[in-house]
C-alpha cells in the first residue's frame, strides 16, 4: 500500500480545539507543519517541530514540502482545503493515495448558515488574485453570490463594480472571522457603500462577501447563452454578427474544461461567448492586429471573461506550441497556406473544427477540405428589418458559408 505521508487538515477560527479527534491526531503526529502565519500561530507556544510558512511564489513552499516526502507532514488550511483551497493545488503534485484530507466547514457553508441561504441555489467564485470582472457572468436578477475576498479592500472594490454595472441596489454582507469569538457581519447597499462608511471599516483580510442582487435587471446584464447583442462589443467592423455567432457557438458545442482556439479573433466575440457558457471553459484568441488585440482585451474584461488568453501573431505560425485544443474556430485567414492543415493536425481526437467564410475563394478552400474530411456545410443567410423612408424593409447581411467537421 502507498504510504499516506501528507495530511491536509481544514481548520476554522476556533483553532485546534475545533478539530475532530482524527484531525487532532494528524496534527500531533506530524514532524513538519505547513501553513500561513495565522495557522502556525494556532500551534502550542514552544512547538519545536519543523515549520514551513507559505511563500510567494507558492511553488517554493510546495517544493520544500516534496523534500519531506515519506515523512509525516501536515498542512493546515482554512476551511475546506478542496474549495478554492491549497488541497487542489497539492493534488497536482501528490497523488490522493499519498494524502489524507480532513475538511472543515468552508467559508461558503458558514455564510449560508448565517444568512439562511441554500448552498445549491447560490453562485460562488473567488476574487483571490482574480479580476472583479469575473463577477459579470454571475450577475442576473435575484441572484445570490458568495465571493471569497482577496483582502480587506475587496468589499469596496466589489461595491464600486456592481454600481458601475447597474447593480447599485445590490445588498452586500461582509462576513469575517466566522466560527470564532471575533465573528462580525456588516451589511450595506453597493451604491451607497462609501456613504455608509462601510468602505472604511477595518475588515479582516480574510473575509467572505454575500451579495443579493435586486429583481430589476441591469441594462448591462446579458444572457450566458450565445448571441448577446452586437452593441455589447467594441469593434472595428470585424464582428461575427449576433445571429451567426449563436449558430457558430452551437456548432462549436462548448463543454466545461474544454479549450477553444479562436483563430483570427477580430474583436474576440466567439472566444468570449465560449467562456461565458461555463466558468470552466478555456479559450485562446489568436490575432495579428495589435489594435484588435486591445479591443479583445477590453471586451473580455467588460463581459466577464478577463481570463481569455491572448496570442499576438499571424496564423498558422502563431499556433505552434499552443495547448492542444478541443475546438477550433477560424473566422478569417482560411486561405493562408497550411492554415486548415495546421489546425486539423493540432485538433484533439473528437474535437470540432468550425470555419466561417464569406468569399468565393474561401469557399473553394473549405469545399476542397470537405471533399477529403466530410462534415457539414451550411449557408447562413440573415435579413434584418431597417428603415426605408417612412417604412421598414428587409436588408440582407452578407451570407456566411459554414463548415463543421469532427475529428475521428
Amino acid at each position: 500500500m502507498t504510504q499516506k505521508w501528507l495530511a491536509i487538515v481544514g481548520i476554522g477560527e476556533d483553532g485546534l480545539l475545533g478539530l475532530t479527534p482524527i484531525a487532532q491526531f494528524l496534527v500531533e503526529q506530524a514532524q513538519v507543519i505547513v501553513g500561513g502565519d495565522r495557522h502556525l500561530a494556532m500551534l502550542t507556544p514552544g512547538d519545536r517541530r519543523k515549520k514551513i510558512c507559505w511563500t510567494s511564489p507558492l511553488e517554493h513552499s510546495i517544493n520544500e514540502i516534496l523534500n519531506y516526502r515519506g515523512q509525516p507532514v501536515c498542512v493546515l488550511a482554512s476551511g475546506d482545503p478542496l474549495h478554492y483551497g491549497i488541497g487542489t493545488t497539492l493534488l497536482h503534485q501528490v497523488a490522493i493515495d499519498e494524502m489524507t484530507i480532513i475538511p472543515a466547514p468552508s467559508a461558503f457553508s458558514l455564510a449560508c448558515a448565517r444568512l439562511g441561504w441554500s448552498f445549491t441555489e447560490v453562485e460562488t467564485l473567488s476574487l483571490c488574485g482574480r479580476s472583479p470582472a469575473l463577477l459579470h457572468a454571475a450577475l442576473y436578477p435575484d441572484a445570490r453570490l458568495l465571493v471569497l475576498s482577496e483582502n480587506r479592500h475587496t468589499p469596496a472594490v466589489v461595491a464600486q463594480y456592481l454600481t458601475e454595472q447597474g447593480w447599485g441596489e445590490s445588498q452586500i454582507t461582509v462576513l469575517q472571522r466566522m466560527g470564532g469569538d471575533s465573528e462580525r457581519l456588516a451589511t450595506g447597499r453597493a451604491a451607497t457603500w462609501a456613504e455608509q462608511d462601510l468602505a472604511h471599516l477595518n475588515f479582516a483580510d480574510l473575509n467572505t462577501l454575500a451579495i443579493a442582487l435586486p429583481l430589476a435587471a441591469s441594462p448591462l446584464s446579458f444572457s450566458r447563452l450565445a448571441g448577446i447583442p452586437d452593441t455589447a462589443y467594441h469593434h472595428d467592423g470585424q464582428l461575427t454578427k449576433r445571429e451567426v455567432r449563436a449558430i457558430t457557438l452551437a456548432a462549436l458545442a462548448p463543454q466545461p474544461q474544454q479549450l477553444l482556439w479562436d483563430v483570427g479573433a477580430g474583436c474576440g466575440s466567439i472566444g468570449i461567448e465560449w467562456l461565458r457558457s461555463h466558468r470552466q471553459c478555456r479559450a485562446i484568441a489568436i490575432e495579428q492586429n495589435c489594435d484588435r488585440l486591445q479591443l479583445i482585451a477590453h471586451n473580455a474584461t467588460a463581459l466577464g471573461t478577463p481570463h481569455l488568453e491572448l496570442v499576438s501573431g499571424q496564423a498558422p505560425a502563431a499556433l505552434h506550441n499552443l495547448p492542444e485544443p478541443d475546438a477550433i474556430f477560424i473566422g478569417g485567414g482560411v486561405t493562408a497556406t497550411e492554415m486548415v492543415e495546421t489546425c486539423w493536425n493540432a485538433l484533439r481526437s473528437g474535437g470540432r473544427l468550425v470555419i466561417n467564410v464569406v468569399t468565393l475563394e474561401s469557399e473553394q478552400v473549405i469545399l476542397q477540405w470537405h471533399s477529403q474530411l466530410g462534415g457539414e456545410l451550411s449557408r447562413i443567410a440573415i435579413q434584418r428589418a431597417e428603415p426605408i423612408g417612412k417604412f421598414l424593409g428587409w436588408k440582407a447581411m452578407a451570407p456566411v458559408t459554414q463548415w463543421r467537421v469532427v475529428k475521428r
